[in-house]
């Protein structure tokens, strides 16, 4: 099963992992960060497919996925 790991002290909250995403599972929580943002977390974790888009879409490179062992880092700063 696919899961996702986010960066919460990276993640800014502007939520262009939840328009990229086709299954719609992520939101943001109600909780914040150091950094004083609300940060994205899966909602419903057993729905997605492993596709990326949310890792894709994240301009602040606070998304990796992970599907089945494979370990999937589009971008590394």
């Amino acid at each position: 099963m696919p899961t996702i790991d986010v960066n919460i002290e990276r993640c800014k909250g502007c939520e262009r992992c939840l328009d990229a995403c086709p299954q719609e599972i992520l939101g943001m929580s109600q909780k914040l960060n150091n950094k004083g943002y609300k940060f994205a977390v899966m909602v419903d974790e057993p729905r997605c497919i492993g596709c990326s888009q949310c890792a894709i879409a994240c301009p602040d490179v606070a998304i990796e996925v992970y599907v089945e062992g494979a370990h999937y880092q589009f971008f590394q700063y």
